[in-house]
């Protein structure tokens, strides 16, 4: 007899948060090779956790969209000294997010479960230029080049596919 592992919503979004570790690290991988190919020399961890964000001016988007949400907080300019973590935090959290969403939703029957797999990173990556330009920390999109779209959204197919086929992977069936 079969029996489906934790169907539940907790469970679902516990799977979904290892999938975006899953896919946050593959699309983390894609843009590093990229950056290597280009003639970076930083080693990977020291690239993947931000070793050159010493400001807010060197922080990517995530550090920027989390610098926004630390001043509303608390009321007043966020230290320099927090761009690196808060960069590194936002980055993950927005990828394990968007997996935990994908798991939950994932539990639900479906007619086309490839379609909804292929759709998560393009969904990611589109959502990026709607909210983050509303901000302030994109420009809108026919602001950016064709290249640089296309790169972006590919590395985004990587996160989607990656997670959504390691959440596939942790949901399967066992006897």
């Amino acid at each position: 007899m079969s029996k489906r592992r934790g169907s539940g919503i907790g469970s679902r979004a516990v799977r979904g948060m290892i999938a975006g570790v899953a896919g946050t690290a593959a699309m983390d991988l894609v843009w590093f090779n990229r950056y290597r190919r280009g003639g970076g020399k930083d080693p990977f961890l020291r690239r993947e956790f931000g070793g050159d964000v010493l400001a807010w001016a060197d922080a990517s988007a995530p550090g920027q969209f989390g610098q926004k949400v630390e001043r509303i907080v608390t009321g007043r300019q966020p230290p320099e000294r927090w761009a690196r973590t808060t960069t590194n935090v936002v980055h993950w959290a927005t990828g394990i997010g968007w997996a935990v969403q994908y798991g939950v939703l994932a539990g639900r029957p479906t007619r086309h479960p490839v379609i909804r797999a292929v759709a998560l990173g393009p969904v990611v990556w589109l959502s990026g230029y709607v909210i983050l330009p509303l901000i302030g920390v994109y420009e809108p999109i026919w602001k950016y080049s064709v290249r640089t779209l296309v790169n972006d959204l590919s590395a985004h197919l990587v996160f989607g596919l990656t997670t959504s086929a390691t959440y596939a992977a942790l949901t399967r069936e066992r006897a």
